[in-house]
């Protein structure tokens, strides 16, 4: 009330200096001053100011971890701003809204009867988080499969430590364990003593009010419990019979089920976990047989060529990454993607498996060089015998493998090409100047021998490349034998070489030389834009959202580059509280009560203020008991979510909402009872009325009461930010 007299007062101020409604709302904004509020600047200011409330409440609204991922945070804030509070308040502040609640109270009709009783009333937001969908989720899971799997278990135990209660499943291993030692039938003297020991540190640490680690039973099944722990060791042997630790273990189990699996299900260690299946022991070897086997020809072979040089030097090549790397990842991270192929080949040999395999205890050497005939076994070609000895198994019961593999020359230089794709230049591992022109005979290759096994076994001990795909693929037999020969042979353009041979054979003085001067010349100038490749325009988000920000009703708010700080001067500072005050308060501002009549209404306040009051309360009670009926409220919900989110809902023809107005303000002239025309007279009533009237039918004006409410209603349900 305080907030919506001083709204009044600045009305009344402003109107005496402009006496016309076309000037009224710009004149009460300049009377606002320094306590115009922040989100009246402009329409972006107003979206700013709903971005920053919304962040403030995200903490007391939300869940802890909600607002973890960035970008939903983003997204949610975008969302509660832009699309549901910004046209809310537009919806609040529009004139023909506010006729329509000043309507609502002040007209005399009698309200349309509720057809339906009203449905109980329920605590507030009671049912907000019941799920709708009963449909079970793909992703749930039970205790029971959890702990089937080793990997599952322990990411179950890491959200259950996140969420301080590993105790409780830690109670369930512990029951079962001295469940399965108490029902032995024989029992000797110390393992009574041990099982009473036990059953006493069950007692103290998940019992007793103190613990840190205690669980909430039924006050019976702590009572026995603690009989048998403060016992003798032999009355142990009662639990045999006793159904307290089984009822204590079926209500930790069900906790267990019913609460923390299911949050388990939605946790960030879930999520890892299936993002990380490829990593997972229970992986299907067939996959990972042909990830290996097919990957690399198909994932870098073919979309290399297009993308060359884009991912130089930091992408890594789809293989699993070293130990060494392993560990000081982000646990977040993502495992990379890779092309996975299908296909029917026989299983390969233990050596190609890449799950164990560490390329740095492995040794080779080239001890010599030889012939090997080519596919059509009409010419033979000199290749590089390579000796690979394995013995990074060892550890697995596997013992030293040894195997042979035959590489040309050119393959060792595809190889570095690759490397250097994926992982950069090795600097104390290059290979020497590769020979285009020249034969490549014994001899020649010969005389390569020594720096070609230095350079792969430099590679074997570097860290980045100990679970290398493809310098085991190298070092493989079994891998695909075109993965490093189709880059072998470089890339010859025909036309660009018969478009050029002309040039080259004529010889005659100055032919070329005008050609030349046209070309030198364009290349000096700067390259145009091609027709079929327009240049690249990016249209900014915000350009297309600053459309929508402006309205035909509201514009651009009060349209201001920067705040006023001017302040505000009020005539005179008045303590006004309850009714009898604010009543006063109106008369004085609105419909300029005489001096005798203000201190007629002063002199009587001691008299009357009380009784007045409590008639006020008495009848705004039943006003708003009336006004607010289910049905009722129903209906201005439906007005505000049509106004929100439909956008196809049809509004108000002009010719409506001035019908409303001037039924607005032909029910404010006899809403006020005949003593205010005793009082005022009927010029003064009239003038009064239609002050209050015009102050309503400003957007802007209305927007700035609007703010100011919402302000006490934020502080109102969230005190924490007024104490902050």
């Amino acid at each position: 009330m305080k907030a919506g007299m001083k709204h009044i007062e600045i009305i009344a101020k402003a109107h005496r200096k402009v006496q016309s409604v076309e000037g009224l709302q710009q004149a009460a904004l300049d009377e606002f001053g320094a306590d115009l509020h922040i989100a009246l600047r402009s329409r972006k200011d107003e979206l700013l100011y709903l971005r920053k409330l919304t962040e403030m409440l995200f903490p007391y609204v939300m869940p802890p971890k909600a607002t973890d991922c960035r970008s939903l945070s983003l997204l949610l804030r975008e969302v509660m701003s832009g699309s549901v509070m910004l046209p809310t308040m537009d919806f609040m502040a529009d004139p023909d809204t506010v006729n329509l609640l000043v309507l609502i109270f002040v007209d005399d009709t009698p309200l349309d009867p509720a057809t339906e009783p009203p449905s109980p009333l329920v605590p507030f937001l009671q049912k907000y988080a019941e799920v709708s969908n009963k449909k079970q989720s793909v992703l749930k899971l039970d205790l029971k499969e959890i702990r089937d799997q080793q990997d599952l278990l322990f990411r179950f135990m890491n959200f259950l430590k996140q969420e301080g209660a590993v105790h409780v499943l830690q109670f369930c291993l512990t029951v079962e364990e001295f469940n399965d030692k108490i029902l032995s039938p024989d029992l000797s003297d110390s393992e009574l003593q041990r099982l009473h020991g036990e059953v006493v540190h069950i007692y103290e640490t998940y019992c007793l009010e103190e613990s840190i680690d205690k669980i909430s039973f039924d006050p019976f099944i702590v009572d026995e419990i603690r009989n048998i722990a403060i016992g003798p060791y032999g009355g142990v042997v009662k639990l045999q019979t006793m159904h307290c630790l089984f009822e204590a273990y079926e209500h930790v189990l069900s906790l267990l089920e019913r609460v923390f699996t299911p949050m388990f299900c939605h946790s960030d260690e879930y999520f890892r976990h299936l993002l990380r299946g490829a990593e997972s022991p229970t992986r299907n070897s067939r996959i990972s047989r042909n990830m290996s086997k097919r990957g690399e020809s198909f994932g870098i072979s073919r979309i290399g060529s297009k993308i060359k040089g884009v991912f130089r030097n930091t992408t890594m090549e789809g293989a699993m990454l070293p130990p060494c790397s392993m560990n000081d990842m982000d646990e977040d991270m993502v495992e990379e993607a890779t092309v996975v192929m299908e296909d029917d080949s026989p299983a390969e040999p233990p050596c190609s498996a890449g799950s164990l395999r560490n390329l740095s205890f492995w040794s080779i050497g080239i001890p010599y060089i030889d012939l090997c005939d080519d596919d059509n076994k009409r010419d033979k070609f000199p290749v590089f015998y390579i000796d690979v000895e394995r013995n990074d198994r060892k550890e697995v019961g596997h013992e030293t493998e040894k195997w042979w593999v035959f590489r040309r020359y050119l393959e060792f230089y595809v190889l570095e090409s690759k490397l250097t794709e994926f992982h950069g230049t090795f600097a104390d591992a290059q290979l020497p100047s590769k020979r285009i022109i020249g034969p490549k005979n014994l001899d020649f290759l010969e005389s390569k021998r020594e720096e070609f096994e230095e350079y792969l076994q430099r590679l074997l001990q570097h860290p980045e490349l100990s679970n290398s795909q493809l310098l085991a693929d190298f070092l493989s037999p079994h891998s695909m034998e075109s993965q490093f020969l189709e880059r072998m042979l470089p890339d010859v353009n025909l036309g660009k070489m018969f478009k050029s041979v002309p040039g080259k054979l004529i010889k005659e003085k100055g032919q070329n030389l005008d050609p030349f001067l046209q070309s030198f010349f364009n290349s000096c100038e700067s390259p145009k834009a091609k027709p079929s490749r327009p240049e690249l325009t990016i249209l900014s988000p915000s350009n297309e959202n600053n459309k929508k920000l402006f309205t035909e009703l509201f514009k651009n708010n009060a349209n201001l580059s920067e705040r006023k700080h001017n302040p505000n001067f009020f005539e005179e500072t008045l303590s006004v509280d309850g009714m009898y005050d604010y009543m006063m308060f109106v008369g004085r501002t609105v419909f300029g009560a005489a001096d005798w009549l203000s201190h007629a209404l002063a002199a009587g306040r001691i008299l009357f203020k009380n009784t007045f009051e409590a008639y006020m309360d008495q009848y705004l009670q039943s006003k708003l008991e009336q006004i607010l009926q289910e049905h009722n409220v129903v209906s201005l919900i439906t007005q505000l979510r049509d106004a929100v989110f439909c956008e196809s809902s049809e509004e108000l023809k002009p010719e409506e909402k001035r019908s409303r107005a001037k039924k607005t303000f032909e029910a404010m002239m006899d809403y006020l009872p005949d003593v205010v025309v005793r009082c005022f007279g009927q010029d003064s009533k009239y003038e009064g009325v239609r002050l209050l009237f015009d102050g309503f039918q400003q957007p802007v004006l209305n927007k700035q009461m609007t703010y100011v409410l919402l302000d006490i209603a934020v502080q109102e349900l969230f005190p924490e930010l007024s104490q902050e």
